[in-house]
């Protein structure tokens, strides 16, 4: 019996260190800086995290000081949140396959459409409210003005590795056919436009092409490129709390047995 405790002790144990990569997956998602300004996954990720760890802490008291009760919620408890963990995964890959990107003419750089996105995701992004409050916390970084400082040659500016965002907001879309002055400054032919994004585009720097659908897509191609990192490491963290709750079960399950055939033992003894 004291061996069951310890082995049920342990595996909530390891349960609530399965919980620490859901929560900091959240954390780092909220505090990266080219996805602080849209806040979609971070807060169901430290949730769904603080409440396997609660869970967990319940069935390690439980376990422990074996009160069935907790254990039995523990199990069920447990059960509900892999399931919604599970579904996140899922969803989250789902979504995040798609916006590949074609390379823009003439330059060594992928560019977005906005069309190429999941519609769930498009539509935290084409309400003018919501996007009006991620334009001015894009506007408040300094993402396209250090672009200024950094290159002083057109040749290192087409070559450099650049963001997603900052290729879709600070610069004109290739179709555009513009004049690279530097990376926020264009001369702008007066005679035709190749798309609306072409017409939106300002060399204001508070504007630049915030208002492009070219941004938009930009920026929702950095947060799937980000989301497909975290939901490599979600994956295999549900992976391991599948296995480890199986074995908490069936631990869970021989205790109760044991429990239950205890008394008749000394029934039959006495």
């Amino acid at each position: 019996m004291a061996a069951n405790n310890t082995i049920v002790g342990t595996i909530n144990f390891i349960t609530l260190l399965l919980s620490i990569p859901i929560i900091g997956a959240g954390i780092w998602l909220a505090n990266e800086p080219d996805n602080s300004c849209v806040k979609i996954l971070q807060w169901p990720l430290i949730i769904l995290g603080m409440s396997i760890s609660i869970v967990a802490l319940l069935g390690f008291v439980g376990g422990c000081w074996r009160i069935n009760w907790l254990l039995i919620f523990y199990l069920v408890a447990m059960f509900i949140l892999i399931v919604l963990f599970a579904c996140l995964v899922v969803l989250i890959y789902v979504i995040t396959n798609t916006g590949s990107g074609h390379p823009a003419p003439g330059r060594t750089y992928l560019e977005h459409d906005l069309d190429d996105f999941s519609g769930w995701l498009r539509q935290k992004v084409v309400s003018p409210y919501k996007w009006n409050r991620i334009r001015s916390c894009l506007n408040s970084t300094d993402m396209c003005s250090e672009l200024n400082q950094r290159y002083r040659i057109a040749q290192d500016f087409f070559n450099a590795r650049l963001t997603s965002i900052q290729y879709g907001c600070c610069m004109p879309p290739a179709e555009c056919g513009y004049t690279y002055i530097n990376p926020t400054y264009w001369l702008t032919p007066n005679n035709t436009a190749a798309s609306m994004d072409c017409l939106q585009w300002s060399n204001e720097q508070m504007q630049l092409c915030f208002h492009c659908d070219s941004c938009k897509a930009g920026l929702l191609a950095n947060l799937t490129k980000e989301w497909r990192r975290v939901d490599i490491i979600l994956f295999i963290t549900l992976v391991v709390l599948i296995c480890v709750y199986l074995i908490g079960f069936c631990c869970a399950f021989r205790k109760f047995k044991t429990g239950d055939s205890s008394p008749r033992r000394n029934k039959q003894n006495t």
